[in-house]
């Protein structure tokens, strides 16, 4: 199995974008990131659910002290003010390094092997500085799952 059989498709995120736009391809195409590409179409940083949250909604004593926070927390009276401020703020500031590529003909064990190496879940695909798509751990699980016959399924 290569890692073309398991891309999935998605968007791009350029500079300005907001990150309401963000939310809504993860969204989509069920992805926890996504690329940033400049105006010649190259992957320049990328941008990911998890960060934003973290810098947005997370201050850091409450990472710190998760196992003893309550039900109720008073700090998040306004939310949903707070969070049309994060939704309706450009992508610029949560954008982090590119991180690592495959490309579409690599096998998908090296995939799962890089990412493993990389303390990630998904790479972006890329060929010959095209960005094709993203490889997620689910993703190769669901293709996987797609392929395989069990004996069980037979009737064996």
């Amino acid at each position: 199995m290569l890692v073309k059989d398991c891309i999935i498709e998605t968007g791009v995120i350029r500079s300005g974008m907001l990150v309401r736009e963000v939310f809504s391809e993860c969204g989509r195409t069920h992805v926890q990131a996504l690329p940033c590409v400049n105006k010649k179409g190259e992957i320049t940083g990328r941008l990911t659910l998890k960060n934003i949250m973290k810098f947005s909604c997370l201050p850091e004593y409450m990472v710190e002290l998760a196992p003893l926070l309550g039900g109720f927390l008073s700090c998040v009276d306004n939310a949903e003010e707070k969070i049309n401020q994060v939704l309706c703020s450009q992508v610029d500031s949560y954008v982090r390094k590119a991180g690592v590529f495959t490309n579409s003909d690599a096998p998908a064990i090296k995939a799962l092997a890089m990412m493993e190496r990389n303390d990630t879940s998904y790479l972006f695909v890329v060929d010959e500085g095209e960005y094709r798509g993203i490889i997620t751990i689910q993703g190769i699980a669901a293709r996987m799952s797609e392929i395989v016959v069990c004996a069980v399924d037979r009737g064996g």
